[in-house]
């Protein structure tokens, strides 16, 4: 049987499709309602209330956890002072990633980490291998809820609930307490709009969900699912494992494995000059840094919206503009007098409502990876394929400056950021900006 999250009793009567599926072994939603763009715009416009429990939670205390850290974890832990929060990875000697996950660096000696699949045997017997210190490392998985509020709106309704977050960077994190209830949050999230994380303990669950849904009827307050966030995450660059990237440890090959440097994530090494850390797989990337032999890139594609009408209309039907999301392999073809001249794929795609044309995240040889290449994708009508065009383009497609704006609080009582959301956001060097 299927495990429920600490919000099942609260989400259960909101699911009006009555559609479940299976995360990490636990049940949740795709969708509470039949339309997805309720709750995407939610993310985009007003604030979206997300269960993210099923990630795997682990906790690193006493004195050797930063040295474990830091010979595990791709991103100098280092770097990460208590209060903050870092995205990273891991990866195996030869420098493919194994998994991405954000860690927490909670108080001195004490860290918490997320993974997508669980990671315990692999932590542990790392630690006994370096022999690191004192370190104690627990699956802490179903002893804290998760819930993710995202949107433009979502600082206003936390902070009616406590006013501690409204100091918080990008990134920050801090103890607090909401309905009588010591929770953690973290300003993260994987929508790429602004957002926070509660880490709620499970017994407390119900009582801190319900002062979030009494506090959020005047922010419209929307539960959302699985594939709306799916939707926004694209828009916002991020990577899915087991969509753009596997787990190098349950791949066969290289083939379907990736570094780091390929999945765009060269900026966590900015400062590996000054890094003397030996971490797992260092050698593997330094030597892929220098001699360049990447074998590809993860790039963002923008379709021609004009062509992509144009083979819908050909075949006498309209484009589908709303509501497509797809986790799907797509050929890539390089634009060439050879027909059909296979250059890579996509792995992610979405007809992005918010930015009226349709996206995808792809995986390109380095000599096409350049923004403004043109390249072609292909598409199917009507059960036969079609090539379309797609320029390379820098992501995320979508970084509103509301996501990494300073807050404060207002003369009415709200929070608004400091700089206009339409403004470019600085750079972040703790995650993707």
């Amino acid at each position: 049987m299927p495990a429920t999250t600490p919000f099942h009793d609260r989400i259960a009567p909101l699911v009006q499709t009555g559609i479940w599926k299976h995360w990490s072994g636990y049940l949740v939603p795709p969708a509470y309602q039949s339309s997805l763009a309720t709750e995407y715009w939610a993310i985009r416009s007003a604030v979206s209330v997300l269960d993210t429990s099923p990630l795997f939670k682990y906790r690193f205390t006493g004195p050797g956890a930063r040295p474990l850290l830091a010979r595990m974890l791709a991103r100098d832990i280092g770097q990460c002072a208590v209060g903050r929060a870092q995205y990273t990875c891991w990866c195996n000697p030869a420098g493919f990633v194994l998994q991405d996950g954000v860690a927490l660096h909670i108080a001195e000696h004490e860290y918490l980490l997320t993974a997508a699949e669980p990671a315990l045997r692999y932590f542990r017997t790392l630690a006994r291998s370096m022999g690191v210190g004192p370190v104690e490392i627990e699956d802490v998985s179903t002893a804290w809820g998760i819930l993710a509020l995202q949107g433009p709106h979502a600082h206003d309704l936390l902070a009616a609930l406590t006013p501690d977050i409204t100091p918080l960077r990008y990134f920050g994190l801090t103890r607090t307490t909401i309905a009588g209830s010591e929770v953690i949050v973290s300003r993260t999230g994987y929508t790429g709009d602004l957002g926070y994380e509660l880490w709620i303990p499970a017994a407390n669950a119900g009582t801190v969900w319900d002062a979030l849904a009494r506090e959020g009827e005047g922010h419209n307050l929307t539960p959302i699912g699985t594939t709306a966030l799916k939707m926004s995450r694209v828009e916002a660059g991020l990577l899915l494992l087991g969509v753009d990237f596997n787990n190098a440890q349950l791949t066969w090959v290289d083939a379907e494995r990736d570094t780091p440097l390929e999945l765009g994530w060269g900026w966590m090494f900015r400062r590996l000059d000054s890094d003397e850390r030996d971490f797992i797989g260092r050698e593997a990337i330094e030597a892929a840094q220098r001699e360049r032999t990447s074998r590809w890139m993860t790039v963002g594609l923008a379709v021609d919206w004009h062509d992509y009408e144009r083979v819908y209309t050909e075949a006498g039907i309209l484009p589908p503009r709303h509501e497509v999301y797809a986790e799907t392999t797509m050929s890539v073809y390089r634009r060439s007098e050879i027909p059909w001249d296979y250059a890579g794929y996509a792995s992610s795609f979405l007809s992005s409502s918010l930015l009226r044309r349709p996206i995808a995240l792809a995986k390109l040889p380095l000599d096409l990876a350049a923004p403004g290449t043109q390249v072609e994708l292909e598409v199917t009508v009507i059960r036969r394929p079609h090539n379309v065009l797609a320029r390379v383009v820098e992501t995320p497609f979508f970084s509103p400056a509301r996501k990494t704006a300073s807050m404060r609080p207002s003369t009415t009582g709200s929070t608004r950021p400091r700089v206009s959301p339409s403004a470019t956001p600085p750079v972040n060097p703790e995650g993707p900006a």
